[in-house]
């Protein structure tokens, strides 16, 4: 369906069985949109697509209270769903943006006082332009940090480009027996040896002295990167964790977290590298 973008997939997929939100950035037309609606449908989740633009309120995502027969009532915004689809979520305002802060933590939503539940599960999937583009608003740090993964979206090799040009896109059909809840339940009982967990400490203190990065690596990040190797190890059907899905699970889970300094970004340095030498560090190769 979305030739070429296995790895991209296989990150998606790992970071919904680990109950975390999927950031995916990439440049238009690469098939985001697309991925996300067909994870929705192959999954048997009901789905809503919010189309984030400048001139989004609040309530157009959380829902509104409208007076009707004299009282008001509760009106549920799309992102009232399983899976929700915040496209394009950095060509909002930043405002806008914070009405999925409590969403993706809490599992709920405030309005006039009263907290609304949210569906189980409950999964946001956002597009994100690179910001060089016009038109577009930096995630501020409290909001890439409730994303459990950032997944960048590469053109497809060239050898895919023949089928994608030949083929047109078709949505899979649900998977039956899936059960998301019971697979993210399945995937923390994974086994996680102490020397793995020791390393993942030793990177969290490693990353909190590195002089390129203005943010380090938080408790709740730390155990974003452990969940979604768990998963990575559930999905390959393995019953304890490797060095293998530690490294793997790092970048999308830690890359929207390190941030680096002023000083860093002029000198011409990626996130990337910087994580691979923190894991240079603290891991087996």
């Amino acid at each position: 369906m979305l030739f070429g973008q296995e790895q991209v997939i296989r990150e998606l997929l790992a970071t919904a069985v680990a109950g975390g939100h999927a950031l995916l950035e990439g440049l238009p037309g690469l098939g985001k949109t697309l991925l996300a609606r067909a994870f929705a449908e192959a999954s048997g989740l009901s789905y809503r697509r919010i189309q984030f633009t400048p001139d989004l309120l609040p309530a157009d995502v959380t829902g509104t209270e409208i007076l009707e027969d004299g009282r008001f009532v509760f009106r549920q915004g799309p992102l009232f769903a399983q899976v929700v689809l915040a496209d394009e979520i950095n060509r909002a305002t930043p405002k806008t943006q914070s009405a999925l802060l409590e969403a993706m933590q809490e599992r709920g939503v405030t309005v006039g006082g009263t907290r609304y539940a949210l569906p189980e599960p409950f999964l946001v999937l956002a597009t994100q332009n690179p910001l060089e583009l016009e038109g577009t608003y930096p995630l501020p740090e409290a909001q890439l940090d409730r994303f459990m993964s950032k997944i960048a979206v590469q053109a497809p090799p060239r050898a895919t480009w023949v089928r994608i040009l030949s083929e047109e896109p078709a949505l899979p059909e649900p998977v039956e027996g899936l059960d998301l809840l019971k697979a993210r339940a399945e995937s923390q009982q994974v086994v996680v040896s102490q020397p793995a967990l020791e390393a993942i400490a030793n990177t969290a203190q490693l990353a909190s002295e590195e002089k390129h990065l203005r943010m380090g690596l938080s408790p709740r990040g730390a155990k974003a990167w452990l969940n979604l190797a768990k998963a990575l190890a559930y999905l390959a059907g393995r019953a304890h964790l490797e060095w293998d899905d530690l490294h793997n699970a790092a970048r999308p889970a830690l890359s929207h977290r390190l941030l680096l300094t002023e000083e860093a970004q002029f000198e011409g340095l990626r996130v990337d590298q910087i994580i691979q030498d923190l894991l240079r560090r603290t891991m087996p190769k």
